[in-house]
């Protein structure tokens, strides 16, 4: 798996990652929603480095111009509801793509902090021989994006694979590694330390998206 770590270059993504998790900023969740999608465009405009392009010729008022355009099919695909807010970032800048989204939630079948995934609803277009963007803000046990993933894979094979999450524990990115395919690229604007006993990433934000939609019961 190739793993693009965009934090360790400083830029204007420092900022705005400080701010989501900044217990003074992330309360207004307008704000977070907003720092969430200025974080996907980055993360959009970086990944665009990656796709493949082809050369066309443009008219211009004042004659032509050779240039090239994004020649991949894309698919977004986001992992319901935290994602939402990320994934309109991706979406501004990869604004032809097609879209997809799918549930998945930690379901704790004895009630202590065992857990498993449960991936219900999903409205996804045929990715078959696309460019697949698996979007899911934080990346903790990797549990959730291996399900999804699962699932995807069952009816169709993309062309390409790439995993964007903002905030990632080593243990999750470890989990990814071992059951994801070694060609898939992994994009993270932040790695953090580790995951506290109930699997939440520390020092991490909180629950992003109770931060951007209200607590959920």
């Amino acid at each position: 798996m190739q793993i693009h770590h965009l934090s360790e270059v400083n830029s204007i993504l420092n900022h705005f990652l400080g701010q989501i998790r900044n217990v003074a900023v992330q309360q207004d969740s307008m704000r977070f929603r907003r720092n969430m999608e200025r974080i996907g465009e980055i993360m959009a405009y970086e990944m665009s480095k990656e796709l493949h392009y082809r050369a066309v010729d443009i008219q211009t008022p004042m004659g032509f111009k050779k240039t090239s355009e994004i020649e991949d099919q894309l698919v977004l695909c986001t992992i319901l509801r935290a994602g939402l807010p990320l994934h309109t970032g991706f979406l501004n800048y990869f604004d032809d793509a097609e879209n997809g989204f799918i549930s998945a939630f930690r379901h704790h079948p004895r009630n202590d902090d065992y857990f498993d995934i449960v991936v219900q609803y999903k409205a996804v277009p045929d990715i078959s021989n696309k460019y697949l963007v698996l979007i899911d803000p934080m990346l903790a046990t990797g549990q959730s994006i291996v399900a999804v993933f699962n699932k995807l894979m069952e009816t169709a094979t993309p062309k390409e694979i790439h995993i964007a999450v903002v905030i990632a524990a080593p243990e999750g990115i470890a989990h990814l590694q071992e059951h994801l395919p070694n060609h898939c690229h992994l994009w993270i604007a932040a790695i953090d330390e580790q995951l506290n006993g109930e699997k939440y990433i520390l020092p991490g934000l909180g629950d992003a998206g109770d931060l951007s939609y209200g607590a959920k019961l």
